[in-house]
């Protein structure tokens, strides 16, 4: 195993800010949002932005693979009520994962497809999920950029 560089202060205020919103929807379900908040390292950003989120029947599909690699990160969601709402704050490596897989996942409605795809981005490094969320989020049809990743990851 790698021993990962220790962080100095001043590169620590220089790293993207994330934070996990979960809020509690009808039916004991939830939705997941990953916001994108104002850092020296976005200079770009001055208020919060959404960068992907998930709910309904995709989010059941994967939620287990979710609430498991957030417990690994230390976050904990409680069980959540209607109009209920949590925050918490993300490392990058998990926000790039978890935004690129939201975004990957909200149209798909096929289980065996979403499961793959899933894999898939599990499987990705940072550079990589960095790579397609960039492409996802910055290109002017963000459609064609998932499509096109979709279709590499259920080949």
């Amino acid at each position: 195993m790698t021993r990962q560089p220790t962080i100095s202060r001043d590169d620590a205020s220089a790293r993207p800010v994330y934070e996990l919103k979960a809020e509690g929807i009808s039916g004991g379900q939830l939705v997941l949002e990953i916001w994108q908040l104002p850092s020296p390292a976005t200079p770009r950003l001055t208020a919060k932005e959404r960068t992907a989120a998930l709910k309904g029947r995709a989010l059941e599909i994967v939620e287990a693979r979710i609430l498991r690699q957030l417990k690994h990160a230390g976050i904990r969601i409680p069980a959540l009520k209607k109009g209920d709402t949590k925050t918490f704050t993300l490392d990058e490596d998990i926000a790039l994962n978890m935004a690129l897989l939201f975004r990957t996942l909200a149209p798909m409605t096929s289980i065996e497809r979403i499961r793959q795809v899933a894999r898939g981005i599990d499987e990705m490094n940072r550079e990589e999920a960095g790579y397609w969320l960039g492409m996802a989020v910055h290109r002017k049809y963000p459609r064609r950029v998932l499509a096109a990743l979709r279709l590499l990851l259920t080949l």
